[in-house]
This record gives structure tokens, C-alpha cells and sequence, in this order.
């Protein structure tokens, strides 16, 4: 994948929608076309990047040391390692994407041994498990925490996207967590189809799936409580929510932390 600032880029959307500045116009004239059909989108991105916090700092409170955040996508204030690190520090991370440009920036924050960033395909998860630099930073005979946050739904059913979290799931370790994060079609249903033609033409086509379709992702797993639920809905108790009041569907995305037994 080569650096093209005319074709809109998911990861820069998402980093336009949370108020970021790496971004071009291409990027931009897609995610305002979204926002214009969605107008939850730029909330949404923000109760996305907020329950991965939450989760990061729920697993680093029940002891898990070490994170592989796959689908990385331009960091932001409370990168994993930085929320991990303020729980308990000695965390073990490495981010995975498959844009250079993702890593250019991940690897710039980065520090240390104990953290790295390569590039990877999800839709290859075992070149993931095998490469070199994960393989440094993970021990997988012990628990670690895979992070799918806001990545899947750029998954084609074509690509067996259960069949890529059955191999990640192979190689985690009894008391591994899976956190993951989907598009809903429940949410917007009026706008699905919208956009999806949208992102047909950006990096990645979405794929916006059902509950039951999510849930299914996890497979393997048993969901902690409360289960797989909207995104301000997962333990907001725990830190920085974004406050949907009536109605949470309106992040557009449901989440779930479920556990390797």
C-alpha cells in the first residue's frame, strides 16, 4: 500500500472526524459527504476513541501487560501504551497497520523496547503473529489484549473476517482478551447504503453489519458483562464517556472485551 493524498484514506477521515490535522482534501470532502448523511459521525469517532480507553485501563487493571492494537490507524491523545502506562506502566504494545504514513507517526511517539509499530495486513493475521518485531515485544504463552477497535467493518465477508479473529484467537493465551469494536447497521439504518457507496471509494469499502453478525465475531469468547452493547453503554463508570442521552445508538457502533478461556 503506497502513499496516495487523492484518494480518500479511512484512517484520515477517522482522524478528521476526532478534529486531527493529518489529513488532505480528498479526505476531507469524504468525511464531511459522511457527515452530511451522518451527522453522529464526528461524536461517534470520539465515543470510539473514548471506550478503547476505558478498555485499555479495564485490562490493565486486571493485570494484562501486554496489547496488540491491529488496525492502528494516525494516533491521538491516549494512544494504548500511553493509557496502559498510566494504570500501571511496563506495558508491552505493538501497533499494526497497513498505511506507512500510520506508521511514520506511531513509530515518532514510540520509545524503548518494549513497544513497536510494524505494518501488517489483518486480512493476514498470521504474517502478523510471525513478524519479527511482534514476536520481540509479545510473549504469546502469556495473556495479551488484541485490539480490533473501529476495523473490521473494512473487512469483505469474501475475506473470512472469523476466520482471521479464529487464527488470532489460536495463538492467545488462556485469560487473552479480545476487544473490538463494529459499524451497526440498527444504528443508521436509513443511511447505510449511502455510506457505504461513500467509502466504496476510499482505502477500504466499509462493511456496516447486524448484531448478530458482530456478535458472531466473537466466537471463542466469552463477553464480559455488559455484553456487546453501544459504545457510551460499556462500563461509562470507567473513565471518559461521550454522553449520547437518549439515545446511544447513536455512536453508530457497537463494542464488546471478551475473554480467551
Amino acid at each position: 500500500m503506497g502513499f496516495d493524498p487523492n484518494t480518500p484514506n479511512v484512517a484520515r477521515m477517522y482522524d478528521y472526524y476526532l478534529g486531527g490535522k493529518d489529513h488532505f482534501p480528498a479526505d476531507r470532502e469524504a468525511a464531511e459527504q459522511i457527515l452530511r448523511i451522518v451527522p453522529e459521525a464526528r461524536l461517534a469517532a470520539r465515543a470510539n476513541r473514548a471506550f478503547l480507553g476505558r478498555a485499555v485501563r479495564h485490562l490493565a487493571g486486571l493485570g494484562i501487560r501486554q496489547f496488540l492494537d491491529i488496525g492502528t490507524g494516525l494516533p491521538s491523545q491516549g494512544a494504548v501504551h500511553e493509557v496502559a502506562d498510566s494504570v500501571t506502566g511496563g506495558s508491552r504494545v505493538v501497533y499494526v497497520d497497513l498505511d506507512p504514513v500510520v506508521l511514520v507517526h506511531a513509530r515518532a511517539m514510540l520509545d524503548g523496547e518494549d513497544k513497536a509499530a510494524v505494518q501488517g495486513d489483518l486480512r493476514k493475521p498470521q504474517e502478523i503473529l510471525d513478524h519479527p518485531d511482534v514476536r520481540k515485544v509479545l510473549d504469546f504463552r502469556r495473556p495479551v489484549a488484541v485490539l480490533l477497535v473501529a476495523v473490521m467493518h473494512f473487512v469483505q465477508e469474501s475475506e473470512n473476517p472469523r476466520e482471521i479473529i479464529r487464527t488470532l484467537r489460536e495463538a492467545m493465551a488462556p485469560g487473552s482478551y479480545l476487544v473490538l469494536t463494529h459499524g451497526a447497521s440498527e444504528s443508521r439504518p436509513d443511511a447505510v447504503d449511502e455510506g457505504t457507496e461513500i467509502y466504496s471509494r476510499a482505502t477500504s469499502p466499509l462493511v456496516v453489519r447486524d448484531r448478530a453478525g458482530i456478535a458472531a465475531l466473537f466466537e471463542g469468547f466469552e463477553l464480559l458483562e455488559p455484553g456487546l452493547v453501544w459504545l457510551p453503554e460499556w462500563r461509562p463508570g470507567d473513565g471518559d464517556t461521550i454522553d449520547f442521552i437518549d439515545d446511544p445508538s447513536a455512536s453508530l457502533g457497537l463494542c464488546g472485551v471478551a475473554r480467551r478461556n
